[in-house]
């Protein structure tokens, strides 16, 4: 082996060594794929928005009104997820957040997540915050994260709502 070859695999050993501490290591087949369906769900989601909201598309008629609303005159959980998820994908930002901070929020969380998917399955670069993330995160606290966010986002609706009643 040529001296520049073992050079070459001695700095591909090292990204690929889990040090503590290492902030980019080179991401596996398998994360890549992983990364390229997490991108391309995120993207298809958005880009479905995006097509809605500038087609005037009544996404009402697709997804069903809100039934929680129609028999308690009250907002359910997600009320204005779809009105906000579509004032994000046409790059209103502060309406988003305004509409359903909730809603807001999850969108920028899966922003990020496709930004970072991205990086990953293009260029194979995994970065030391992602496996930190998933070695120390369960399920069940991204779970209870999402209950918590979805509640918070209910209880500004239901304010407004009483307070303008």
């Amino acid at each position: 082996m040529r001296t520049s070859q073992q050079i070459n695999v001695m700095m591909d050993e090292k990204l690929k060594s889990p040090r503590a501490g290492k902030l980019i290591f080179f991401a596996s087949g398998r994360q890549r794929i992983i990364a390229i369906i997490v991108f391309t769900t995120i993207a298809m989601f958005f880009a479905a928005f995006a097509i809605a909201g500038h087609s005037n598309v009544d996404m009402g008629n697709y997804l069903g009104r809100c039934g929680f609303r129609a028999m308690y005159h009250l907002p359910c959980p997600t009320c204005e997820y779809t009105t906000a998820t579509l004032a994000f994908t046409q790059g209103r930002i502060f309406e988003a957040f305004n509409l359903q901070p909730a809603c807001a929020l999850l969108c920028s969380i899966l922003v990020f997540t496709g930004l970072v998917s991205f990086i990953i399955a293009v260029f194979g670069i995994n970065f030391g915050f992602v496996r930190k993330f998933f070695a120390e995160v369960k399920i069940r606290h991204i779970v209870l994260a999402l209950i918590i966010i979805i509640l918070s986002g209910w209880a500004v609706t239901l304010s407004r709502t009483i307070a303008n009643n």
